[in-house]
């Protein structure tokens, strides 16, 4: 009996659950007896039980006595603390299930191999390692935000085929510095075809925040939500050191939570709205990381403009970045941030290329 074969169908059920979970991670769960499965789970939205809990719960009447009997694969360690839900080692342990295959421990500090170790002292066989690989890469958010105590980043920017962030054609107009002319007739230009915006709002919907800088924000006056996509809203992250981007904005909406790294004090907080007062300078990337880590937010789409995106990559602190070439030509203008790095991959999108990066640090084996 092969190991990866049922704990491949853990990942692909956890896959299902994985933005609904958060800050949770979303873990996939397989009953199997004598080489058949009768029952599987994933976790449910934030709150709910988890992948263990739906998988043992989704056993029908005919099969509930083959349980004990079963094994158990699970990508991720049950958890052995009282959160939300109870512990789903005392569940599985109540089931008299006798072996449990798990792909890799959690790094969380109130699990961190203690499920494995109260399930092995009721003397049930515990396999740990299986497609652990895998199983990392499946919760690589989660895993980021307990091992290095950051958000999981994401760099995202599109190009002109020569290499551009924008033309300069948004001087012309006079309002091209963000502080005069009306911020509902600020407009972006668009590089990239439809189906690469709208695949850029299904990445919105799956992650928990995003982030751009001043100058985005003036030029574009973008509303950084899910239009194209069916799925949640990112948090909303500004920097906004001096405070420019007035409440006319459409990030200061109040529509979706918005959170605005500001170095001015003594803001008041608005309905959806937090201020978040940062010493601009050295230090800073790593007091924006705490904010968002206290703010429990896993991951994070910097969809920034070049000084921005460039911030992050030359402190090489990214996980990930997605670029899109386009086929447009501009000659001139804003130039793309610098990334000299190969692309792990690349696919075509209609006439656009997206390039994806990975940054793969001294403590990731995903």
């Amino acid at each position: 009996m092969s190991h990866e074969i049922y704990m491949q169908r853990c990942l692909e059920l956890a896959e299902k659950g994985m933005r609904a979970a958060m800050t949770n991670p979303s873990v996939g769960a397989v009953l199997v007896h004598d080489g058949r499965i009768i029952g599987e789970g994933h976790t449910s939205p934030y709150g709910g039980p988890h992948g263990e809990v739906n998988c043992i719960n989704s056993v029908t009447g005919a099969d509930r006595h083959l349980i004990p009997d079963a094994t158990l694969y699970v990508s991720l360690e049950p958890c052995s603390h009282y959160g939300n839900t109870p512990p789903c080692c005392d569940l599985i342990i109540k089931q008299q299930i006798k072996k449990i295959v798990v792909g890799t421990a959690d790094p969380h500090e109130k699990v961190a191999g203690n499920g494995i170790k109260k399930l092995r002292e009721t003397g049930m066989e515990v396999i740990v390692g299986a497609m652990e690989k895998e199983c990392r890469e499946s919760n690589r958010r989660f895993f980021t935000f307990h091992e290095k105590k950051r958000p999981y980043i994401i760099l995202k920017w599109a190009e002109s085929a020569d290499g551009f962030l924008s033309p300069n054609i948004q001087l012309a107009s006079g309002s091209g510095d963000g502080l005069s002319g009306n911020p509902e007739e600020k407009k972006p230009v668009w590089i990239t075809n439809k189906y690469s915006r709208q695949l850029v709002h299904k990445w919105r919907s799956e992650e928990a925040a995003i982030l751009v800088g001043t100058k985005t924000v003036l030029d574009d006056n973008p509303s950084l939500d899910v239009r194209s996509w069916t799925g949640p809203n990112p948090v909303r992250v500004v920097i906004d050191r001096t405070g420019k981007i007035s409440n006319g904005y459409n990030v200061k909406n109040q529509k979706i939570k918005t959170i605005v790294l500001t170095g001015q004090e003594n803001l008041s907080n608005l309905d959806g709205i937090v201020y978040e007062n940062v010493q601009f300078g050295e230090g800073f990337l790593p007091a924006v990381m705490d904010i968002l880590h206290h703010n429990n937010l896993l991951s994070v789409l910097v969809e920034g403009g070049r000084q921005t995106l460039q911030f992050f990559i030359d402190a090489n602190l990214w996980d990930e970045a997605r670029v899109f070439k386009s086929s447009i030509l501009f000659n001139e203008g804003t130039p793309a941030p610098l990334l000299k790095k190969v692309p792990d991959s690349q696919q075509r999108i209609d006439n656009d290329e997206l390039f994806i990066f990975r940054n793969y640090g001294k403590h990731d084996n995903i």
